[in-house]
């Protein structure tokens, strides 16, 4: 008993834990590499957003300033608007076309596809563990199933072709 308490791990390699308690170590790598990519995410997250609201409040202090008075009618109302639009409109558009917005952008959807890959890594050792199938190993029988279905398809229109020939003589 003495040499089984001093390996934690080896408490837990009997039944259906044993699995499960091999592949833990998987696991803890990707929940270490889950929490690095977590943090540039998440800093790219927060310039993303930085980079929306300082345009909108340079594109709404231009609409205070072309536009001071509150609208008193439905023509100022409207007029207000299309202000508003256009230069909002003139101000995002310059956002997203420059180069600092696209590369932060870029960085923000890589890092995002980053924890993906990490979750599904997670995902298919947890699945393994239990033995059940990955998806992967899901998406090769419905591709397979496709595949099957679609010569099914042929054969079955081939046969009545065969058959309205015979039935034609």
């Amino acid at each position: 008993m003495h040499l089984m308490a001093s390996k934690p791990q080896a408490l837990t390699s009997i039944g259906p834990m044993r699995a499960f308690a091999a592949n833990s170590k998987k696991i803890s790598t990707e929940l270490i590499e889950i929490n690095e990519d977590l943090m540039e995410f998440n800093k790219y997250l927060t310039q993303y957003y930085k980079q929306l609201s300082e345009a909108w409040g340079i594109a709404q202090k231009k609409v205070n300033l072309k536009a001071p008075e509150v609208p008193q009618n439905a023509e100022q109302i409207e007029a207000f608007k299309r202000i508003w639009i256009d230069i909002f409109d003139n101000d995002f558009t310059e956002l997203f076309d420059s180069e600092k917005f696209g590369e932060n952008y870029g960085k923000l959807v890589s890092k995002e596809l980053e924890l993906t890959k990490h979750w599904n890594k997670i995902a298919n050792v947890i699945l393994q563990s239990v033995n059940l199938p990955s998806k992967e190993e899901i998406d090769e029988v419905y591709k397979e199933m496709h595949s099957l279905k679609k010569r099914v398809g042929k054969l079955e229109l081939e046969l009545k072709k065969r058959e309205m020939r015979k039935n034609a003589k």
